[in-house]
């Protein structure tokens, strides 16, 4: 594969003893799939698919090297010869498509949620309900002996080789870290000491393994935590690990911990570059960027640049199994760019759920979300081209049906249109960008401007009607709702209605949240933000001239005074994500939002809001009140039964508005569309 677009990107890399066909690498994601035996044949196909796709190395989800190392009970293990069956399934489906495959080697340490937990010493992780046990002097000689014990059977398993996870705080980011490792023993103390286990794992690995296989050693190089290594010990460490022969180092930020995000949509593009480029000039063999690098022209220009020697791009392959491909024919716009939503990802491996992708329900379910040739084709209506529409449309052409868009508005997008208003949510405008092209590539039919009724869908003949006309706003029964200062979020986000300086939000839900952000940030300063007023904001010091590369934060002066409010005696944002809710409570709460919880709403009038809360009334004195307490479906359409025409088929928020859920309605589409 050539385009000389992308040079750098699509280049070989040489590590003398082989070769890597490209300079990108599908970085290790926890699918879920790796814990339990039965699912690896569909592991396995998911492997399969990403190596079609032309990526250059493919590293697994982590799997731990004892019990002790479990991420959950009876989590993914190899650590004796029954577990080689299963990956060699793995190792097999990628080799037969050309690719090369890492074992990720992951011991939770402190982070597992189980009983036998393990760590530097007893410090309780505040993402676990287990306090560990301090290794012992015979604990840690076992534990080497068990990450040996793992790569020697990777590599029977027919790996290429291993990634030793040594950051976002597990095991041996643990020990690493003043902020865990108290230890006075050789272990502990000076970074010498803090660093000899992760250096003891990778030369007994070598040792057991032989010089031609390959030792990938994932470096927290920003830990983002109090009591975190400074950039003289990053380095250190980096030179240490080369001697003990790791043969590329890749980097990663930021502990599962820390209050800072790495990953989320509001992280700027390839905002952690930078420092990999520090670190390939401290050590000679090959570098790996990472974090929030989703689109091929991002890794072009910081290889270009010589940031990097390859680049980790992990969730852009949940997104699209083919980015490689693509790009490397020429066909970009064609790309499912990762939004960096987290919702079916991180979201769902935290929750101990498979992990899947928002954009891209059929991530991780390959063997059971298929797209077959359809050989009886049909003419089938979507009413709708928000997210639901679009996916139903497009599953639907690419299967071989005859199909015809109708959206009563001027564009497609749908709640995505509004979405991408959001600072932070920029991404969300790539969705569409897909979709758009995907509409073009599988002939679907798009009539725009076009408020269908169910008597021409009946006209027209069609076999089939799926109906994705989404949801309205609903209304709250508030005295003086009909009052001029009134706005709906839609006026707010989509309209760009003008808004006052001090504003009550009525629902803190996630469009409450969105609306807050979006008021708060001042119109004057473009959008996406640089990522030097990101790094400020979040005090990140990028040159990591302090433990863990923290600084106090700067945050903007908020544009507008807001009040967050809901009904619910619940703390505002509960049912935010669980991964990225935090980042938007934090946002609103340094802009200085009032959030209030257990309200109950008076009435409006000239004078502002009136309110109960906790018995006693007050007014808030606001310019503008703005409506965001959930949605009602829009099923006008399928309201009679259909008699001897098409069947009607109901997704998305036209099916169920009780939270506006891009996931499903996504997942809905597509599911259907693949059944008809």
């Amino acid at each position: 594969m050539t385009n000389t677009a992308y040079p750098h990107l699509l280049q070989p890399l040489d590590l003398g003893f082989t070769t890597l066909k490209n300079r990108v690498m599908m970085g290790s994601m926890h699918t879920g799939l790796e814990d339990r035996f039965y699912n690896y044949g569909k592991l396995a196909a998911f492997y399969r698919e990403r190596a079609a796709g032309g990526v250059g190395l493919i590293v697994t989800g982590g799997i731990s090297p004892n019990r002790q190392g479990w991420l959950l009970p009876m989590g993914g293990t190899l650590n004796f010869l029954g577990d080689v069956p299963n990956h060699r399934r793995v190792t097999r489906a990628v080799h037969e498509e050309g690719g090369k495959i890492l074992l990720q080697i992951l011991h939770a340490g402190r982070y597992g949620y189980q009983p036998f937990v393990v760590s530097a010493s007893a410090t309780k992780s505040p993402i676990s309900p287990f306090k560990p046990r301090a290794l012992t002097e015979r604990g840690i000689e076992a534990t080497i002996r068990a990450y040996a014990r793992c790569a020697k059977l990777a590599k029977m398993a027919g790996y290429d080789g291993v990634e030793v996870m040594g950051s976002e705080g597990y095991l041996l980011n643990q020990f690493l870290c003043a902020r865990v490792n108290t230890r006075s023993d050789q272990w502990g103390g000076p970074i010498e000491n803090r660093m000899r286990l992760a250096l003891e794992v990778v030369r007994r690995i070598r040792d057991t393994v032989g010089s031609d296989f390959i030792i990938m050693y994932r470096h927290s190089v920003l830990d983002l935590v109090e009591g975190g290594n400074t950039w003289d010990e990053v380095v250190t460490v980096a030179r240490a690990l080369e001697q003990a022969g790791v043969t590329i180092l890749n980097t990663g930020y930021g502990w599962h911990e820390a209050r800072v995000p790495t990953i989320v949509t509001s992280v700027p593009r390839a905002a952690f570059a930078g420092v990999a480029g520090r670190l390939r000039k401290e050590v000679g063999i090959p570098v790996v960027a990472s974090n929030r690098i989703n689109m091929p022209h991002e890794a072009e220009t910081l290889l270009a640049r010589g940031d990097a020697d390859m680049v980790s791009m992990a969730r852009p392959f949940l997104a699209d199994a083919a980015f490689v491909a693509k790009a490397a024919s020429g066909r970009v716009d064609e790309i499912n760019t990762c939004i960096g939503c987290n919702q079916a990802c991180l979201d769902h491996t935290f929750a101990n759920r498979r992990a899947s992708c928002l954009v891209n329900p059929r991530a991780c379910h390959e063997t059971e979300l298929v797209y077959v040739k359809t050989n009886t084709p049909r003419r089938i209506a979507v009413v709708g081209a928000g997210p639901a529409g679009l996916s139903a449309a497009t599953v639907a052409a690419e299967r071989g049906h005859q199909v015809t868009l109708f959206e009563a508005s001027h564009r497609i997008g749908g709640q995505f249109n509004v979405a991408m208003q959001i600072p932070g949510k920029e991404e969300f405008a790539e969705t569409i960008r897909y979709f758009g092209r995907k509409l073009e590539t599988t002939g679907v039919q798009v009539a725009l401007n076009r408020r269908v009724t169910r008597e021409e869908l009946l006209a027209q003949g069609f076999d089939e009607v799926i109906v994705a006309t989404g949801v309205r706003m609903r209304k709250p029964a508030i005295p003086g709702i009909e009052h001029p200062m009134v706005l709906s979020y839609l006026e707010v986000l989509r309209d760009k209605v003008q808004v006052g300086k001090r504003v009550a939000i009525i629902g803190a839900g996630g469009i409450g949240f969105d609306t807050g952000e979006f008021l708060l940030h001042d119109p004057a300063h473009p959008l996406p933000q640089p990522v030097s007023t990101w790094t400020g904001e979040w005090g990140v010091d990028l040159n990591v001239s302090t433990p863990g590369g923290l600084v106090q934060p700067v945050p903007a002066h908020p544009y507008r005074q807001l009040w967050l409010l809901q009904r619910k005696t619940t703390r505002p944002g509960a049912g935010l994500g669980k991964t990225s809710g935090w980042v938007h409570r934090a946002a609103l709460s340094r802009g200085g939002v009032r959030m209030m919880a257990g309200v109950q709403y008076d009435r409006i009038d000239d004078a502002g809001l009136h309110i109960t809360v906790g018995g006693k009334q007050q007014v808030l004195e606001v310019d503008n009140v703005v409506i965001c307490a959930g949605q009602e479906s829009l099923d006008e359409l399928t309201a009679a039964e259909a008699g001897n025409g098409p069947r009607f088929h109901k997704i998305g928020g036209a099916a169920l508005a009780a939270e506006l859920d891009a996931k499903r309605a996504i997942r809905e589409g597509a599911e259907l569309a693949a059944r008809l």
